[in-house]
């Protein structure tokens, strides 16, 4: 694990056919512009050429510069779920594009040389950034085969949509934070989860040996990823054969409750409470609860395993503007397109963070003050700024005091954020300064 940035981990779903590849070669690796996947022409044809086809079942879909193409098709390359937006029609958002934020300037963490927004952007392999200002669209962005009506992965910024449902359920009276996880699903009772409560669960804090370091082949991430895998299975293998099969096997390590640990496998976890409260999956309750309210423009869809659950820590795809909607909603204290979808107090929540003690303990450097909670990153800077984040750049920041979100997609050839947060985050929180302080816009409709 990679100690100066939280990990996002790399979907499950992917990874069994990844190992030999999450290790980039000696080879310099292209440049944004170099690896576009629009300029390279991936799947282009009928058929295309050989070597530009790309499949899930060899992982060629997922080497650099391949991903850029697949993490905006990946409902072309394995199987998927539905997230409906319903059938209402959507909530037109109102634009006041503005054209000086391009040339904004701020100062990369450990450099001492300004970067503009601009030049951030392809340094961070960004595929599409929409920013919301006081609710209007300020500046939007798409690069490489990313567009306007396009869907992309979001990767671990699924863990927050579960951790906000499970919010919500707690702020509602129907979901206990304080019993244990065995009280909701009896089948994990014999495995580390079981007598977590679900507070642990959702702040990340329990006591679970599984290790996400991708360079290790006996790390439990890739027996969940196996697991998770919708493909068949070698004749050989004697694994789980699922999501709620492999969570059953999650033995314990230390003690519940001590320190944040970023681990994967318990938002599988509270994905199943969710599922099992509830009786609707987790991609039922995301339509139901909050997408099909937003007003949002397209469906989601998440990825499934060979059952047919989905991928509660990682899964999930969607639209640009529709992840700002989102981001929006929460700015809102949880009000948007004329009702409160998420309860206030869970909102409220969220923002006040975790324990900062226990996060401490993980050893973040470039995190250094922040805290967790209901799966969410909270800054605890003088904004009160906090974020969803995913692997290879994928970003949802919301500054409510500069009242402004930036949904971001991206395909870095880095899976870990220490890869792009020295760049990213001080982008953001300079945009955040420049709003709050500058009215002005350029042109409104």
């Amino acid at each position: 694990m990679n100690r100066r940035s939280a990990p996002c981990v790399i979907p499950a779903v992917l990874m069994t056919i990844l190992l030999p590849g999450l290790a980039h070669s000696a080879e310099k690796i292209p440049d944004a512009i170099a690896s576009d996947p629009a300029r390279l022409g991936w799947m282009v044809g009928s058929p295309p050429p050989p070597d530009r086809i790309l499949r899930f079942e060899d992982g060629s879909y997922f080497q650099f510069p391949a991903l850029r193409w697949s993490v905006s098709n990946f409902r072309q390359l394995m199987p998927t779920v539905n997230v409906s937006r319903g059938l209402d029609a959507p909530l037109k958002l109102k634009q006041s594009i503005r054209n000086d934020i391009d040339a904004l300037t701020f100062l990369p963490a450990g450099s001492k040389r300004p970067m503009t927004w601009q030049e951030s952007l392809l340094a961070n392999y960004t595929d599409g950034v929409v920013v919301l200002h006081k609710g209007r669209v300020v500046y939007e962005r798409y690069f490489g085969v990313l567009k306007p009506e396009g869907q992309h992965g979001a990767m671990s910024v699924t863990k927050t949509f579960t951790g906000t449902l499970a919010a919500m359920m707690v702020a509602e009276g129907r979901l206990d934070p304080g019993r244990k996880v065995v009280e909701y699903v009896p089948e994990l009772g014999r495995s580390a989860f079981g007598n977590a409560t679900v507070r642990q669960i959702m702040d990340m804090t329990t006591g679970i040996k599984f290790s996400e370091d991708y360079a290790d082949p006996k790390a439990e991430v890739w027996m969940h990823a196996a697991a998770g895998n919708p493909l068949p299975k070698p004749k050989d293998y004697n694994g789980p054969r699922s999501y709620y099969e492999f969570l059953q096997t999650v033995q314990p390590e230390g003690v519940h409750g001590e320190a944040f640990h970023y681990r994967t496998a318990n938002t599988d976890a509270l994905g199943w409470i969710l599922a099992r409260v509830s009786g609707r999956s987790v991609a039922q309750l995301l339509s139901e609860r909050i997408w099909s309210k937003l007003g949002a423009e397209q469906d989601a869809y998440m990825s499934v395993d060979s059952t047919g659950t989905p991928f509660a820590g990682g899964g999930l795809n969607t639209g640009l503007r529709d992840l700002a909607r989102f981001g929006d909603m929460i700015r809102n204290d949880g009000r948007y397109n004329g009702q409160q979808i998420v309860p206030r107090a869970a909102i409220q929540d969220i923002r006040r963070g975790g324990n900062r003690d226990d996060f401490a303990k993980a050893g973040y450097e470039l995190l250094d003050g922040w805290t967790y909670r209901s799966m969410w990153w909270v800054t605890h800077n003088e904004h009160g700024a906090f974020m969803a984040r995913g692997v290879h750049g994928q970003a949802l920041y919301i500054d409510p005091a500069a009242e402004m979100v930036i949904a971001r997609f991206a395909s870095h050839p880095t899976a870990a954020n220490a890869a792009n947060d020295p760049t990213s985050l001080p982008a953001f929180h300079a945009l955040a300064r420049f709003l709050k302080n500058n009215k002005r816009a350029n042109t409104a409709r």
